[in-house]
């Protein structure tokens, strides 16, 4: 029997955190819903067998996150250029930013950009982060590390070539 109640207020104080930890690893809101929805559905199925519920849903994710990206995709691809005219407002530089950083995620490969959202985003310690994926605490830091070192080199060279 699932407890419905406890169930849908672990998804009304959590959702929007999970919802923006989707979003962070596909790079993309609609499939970032659609993640969420998965992993929410996971959860629920294990509801009434779940010590850590939040913990369990973050593993959700980013499991479903990296079988999806093990799919091949023969649907539409982003462009670089947008069909919008650009808006020159502190608003807009934020947009900027947090694109500029979706973009360095996407640059990732499926578990570096794991390990990089539930280290930095999800604020999770090594430790928590290597429990959460299922992977050794080495693992964790040498892909963090060599997460950063790629996201700097890339941050750099669009910064040097937009000058």
């Amino acid at each position: 029997m699932h407890d419905e109640a406890g169930f849908r207020a672990f998804v009304e104080a959590e959702g929007a955190t999970l919802q923006h930890a989707a979003r962070l690893l596909t790079g993309d809101h609609h499939r970032a819903e659609d993640l969420v929805q998965t992993a929410l559905t996971r959860v629920y199925l294990k509801w009434s067998r779940i010590d850590a519920p939040l913990a369990y849903a973050r593993r959700a994710l980013v499991s479903a996150h990296i079988d999806a990206s093990r799919r091949r995709w023969w649907g539409e691809r982003p462009t670089a250029e947008l069909p919008e005219p650009e808006v020159a407002d502190s608003a807009s530089y934020a947009y900027d930013l947090r694109d500029e950083l979706r973009r360095l995620l996407a640059e990732l490969s499926p578990r570096e950009r794991a390990v990089v959202v539930l280290r930095f985003y999800c604020d999770l310690s090594e430790r928590d982060t290597a429990d959460t994926l299922g992977i050794p605490l080495g693992t964790v830091k040498s892909s963090c590390a060599r997460a950063l070192a790629r996201m700097r080199v890339d941050a750099t060279s669009a910064a040097g070539g937009s000058s």
